[in-house]
């Protein structure tokens, strides 16, 4: 046991709940070995985020340890006073949150939020942040140094954290939905990083992730939690090639995947619901494989292989699932209309003024049909949000116009009509922001009835409890306030405060970004359904390229505020490329498939005089050309415009090249 740095043995928890208490972990054990990274995996509610907690001494009043111990070398973490959490805190475990805007403190500059890690430590400040800001891909100059969260994208903001986990160079390092918010080109470069840090300083890591394409690329071995129990413990190629337990299989079902047609997916049967759980094994009411026994009997893990242990009774019985790929989800429907529900034309938006503003949307055209989803891809600080929030009239555009139902809006939301705002839904990226802490989910659903259907009083606790199961939430969630509810319960309150409106078009902001891929499963189901049979037209932001694959109709690529791409989603997803386009398709994770390295330079696109944005990161550059000249748009005659200066034969031709790094071509 000489090489196991971290140990957690029957670690059980309970959270307050009225005047009693409710286990939320059960028992759980495992180790991480010294330079290891172990994946925590599970459903939202499942309690991985409260155990990666637990290994940081973490004690909030409405939580209490019954049980168990967690030892970090030889540091009894559980038993440390408070003075010993602050010393073993940062210096040998340190901590990444999946929320940075409610971890970083707004009212101070990035640079100083790092020194103060530096400095409580004991460490020389020196040039330690402005070496640790390089390492996460973010400007070490004094300009951003002296920025506040605000004014960084939510990668930038995620990256400083991660900057201020690694500030003092811990032993361990737990990570709670680190790359949540970032796009695929950033997770890549975080993951990346992640992945060198272990190898030159031998760091481990608890890695807490829905995302199970993406833990494959960094975790060594794999924890599989239901209901607050350990179901599954496996090296990360044997949980992928041959999940044992029912619950691990029904995870990597749902899970999306970009090879394919995108549309393989299946949600898990049924609900969590934690106030019937079964007195044996907590998986059993959704259990295809369920005995009575399974009811009855308590399941502790087994050996079922190498390295492998599994709860389950009939792992003996129960074949071995070595293609784990589940059926697929209806067609997206095609259906045009001939007045676009939504049009924007020549749409711009400028942040700030004077010499420090920048244009952050140039000249943007864009149209949403009813019954049709156009998904945004881009990196962080493309302008994906700043489009959205300009629909939604949050942001006054400088330049252009956006109608709805051929009829134009105001700039701003407070000078449209009624009906106009109730048909424009936002659901928003950040639901611990957007959902208002003192009011119970009840009646923060119950607010947009009030405030759009005021004649329609009767039934309202009804129309409640049915927009919370249209999201896979029971009626008891009503009474419950945010902090009670995990983050992608909260999210999902989220999307049904937005449906309770019955909007025409929602705007969603990475809306699946903090959910499992069960869940991300029901999700998609549900914003198919209410597509076809309602209608609702949808501008769908995100940042996961297999999703936007199974949903969008089709797929605009942002890139500076400027679309680079345009086109069905079958013609963006097959050659020809944009080469941006194409850095973005090469960073997916995929199961088990290392990414290829993407087309693109290490360093941020440079300034151009009046050409292309994205010359300076592109692979391809035409030199003396792309920095000066607009590029022009180009037409493949399937649905698909590309905006570049090569042609349309040309990127074709590089679409088989392989994949290769470099500031472009001479």
């Amino acid at each position: 046991m000489s090489d196991v740095l971290l140990q957690v043995s029957d670690l059980s928890v309970s959270y307050r709940q009225g005047l009693g208490w409710r286990r939320v972990v059960e028992g759980v054990s495992f180790d991480v070995r010294r330079g290891e990274v172990l994946g925590l995996v599970g459903e939202s509610g499942c309690g991985k985020s409260t155990v990666a907690l637990q290994l940081l001494g973490f004690r909030h009043g409405s939580l209490r340890t019954d049980a168990g111990r967690i030892r970090l070398g030889s540091t009894d973490v559980l038993g440390l006073n408070r003075a010993g959490l602050d010393a073993l805190r940062g210096a040998e475990v340190s901590f990444v949150p999946q929320n940075p805007t409610t971890a970083l403190n707004p009212g101070m500059r990035v640079g100083v939020q790092i020194e103060e890690i530096l400095t409580a430590h004991g460490r020389s400040t020196g040039g330690r942040t402005r070496e640790l800001f390089g390492l996460v891909g973010l400007p070490s100059n004094d300009t951003f140094l002296r920025r506040y969260p605000h004014q960084l994208s939510g990668g930038q903001q995620q990256r400083v954290c991660i900057a201020m986990a690694l500030a003092c160079e811990p032993r361990f390092v737990v990570l709670d939905e680190p790359t949540t918010g970032l796009d695929v080109t950033t997770q890549e470069q975080i993951v990346d990083l992640l992945v060198d840090l272990r190898g030159r300083l031998g760091m481990s890591m608890l890695y807490v992730t829905h995302d199970l394409g993406l833990l494959s690329q960094i975790a060594d071995r794999i924890g599989v939690m239901y209901a607050g129990h350990m179901v599954e413990i496996a090296p990360t190629v044997e949980l992928f090639s041959k999940p044992r337990h029912p619950y691990t299989r029904g995870l990597i079902g749902a899970l999306p995947r970009i090879d394919g047609d995108g549309r393989n997916v299946k949600p898990l049967r049924g609900l969590l619901h934690r106030d019937s759980l079964p007195k044996g094994c907590p998986f059993a009411q959704r259990c295809d494989f369920a005995l009575p026994r399974c009811f009855e009997e308590v399941q502790a893990l087994s050996p079922a292989g190498p390295a492998h242990e599994v709860a389950c009774w009939r792992i003996g019985e129960l074949p071995v699932d070595t293609n784990p790929v589940a059926s697929g989800l209806p067609p997206a429907a095609q259906k045009r209309e001939a007045e676009p529900l939504l049009a924007v034309e020549g749409l711009s938006v400028r942040y700030g003024s004077g010499k420090r503003s920048f244009e952050a949307l140039k000249d943007v055209y864009l149209s949403v049909n009813k019954r049709e989803t156009v998904a945004l891809v881009g990196e962080s600080g493309s302008g994906k949000s700043t489009l959205a929030r300009a629909i939604a009239g949050m942001l006054a555009p400088a330049n252009g116009e956006i109608r709805l139902r051929g009829v134009a809006l105001e700039g701003l939301v407070r000078d449209r009509k009624p009906e106009q705002r109730r048909l424009v839904q936002y659901i928003f990226q950040n639901p611990d922001a957007s959902l208002n802490p003192r009011a119970t989910i009840g009646r923060s659903l119950a607010r947009p009835l009030a405030f759009y259907f005021p004649e329609q009083e009767a039934g309202k606790a009804e129309k409640v409890i049915a927009a919370l199961a249209e999201v896979r939430l029971d009626a008891g969630y009503a009474a419950r306030y945010p902090d009670q509810l995990s983050g992608g319960e909260r999210q999902r309150v989220a999307i049904a405060r937005a449906l309770i409106a019955e909007p025409d078009l929602l705007l969603c902001d990475e809306v699946l970004s903090a959910l499992d891929v069960s869940v991300q499963a029901s999700i998609l189901e549900l914003l198919q359904r209410l597509k076809s049979e309602l209608g609702v037209a949808m501008l769908f932001i995100s940042h996961d390229l297999a999703v936007v694959r199974m949903l969008a109709d089709r797929v605009c690529v942002l890139f500076r505020g400027e679309i680079m791409e345009i086109g069905t989603r079958e013609a963006v997803f097959a050659p020809p490329f944009h080469p941006y386009t194409q850095s973005l398709l090469e960073a997916v994770p995929t199961p088990l498939k290392k990414p290829q390295s993407p087309r693109r330079a290490e360093l941020p696109a440079a300034e151009n005089n009046g050409g292309c944005a994205y010359a300076g990161r592109c692979a391809v550059e035409i030199a003396g050309l792309c920095r000066t000249t607009p590029p022009l748009w180009r037409e493949t005659g399937t649905r698909l415009r590309i905006r570049c200066h090569h042609s349309i034969d040309e990127l074709q031709r590089l679409a088989t090249m392989p994949a290769h790094r470099g500031e472009g071509s001479p």
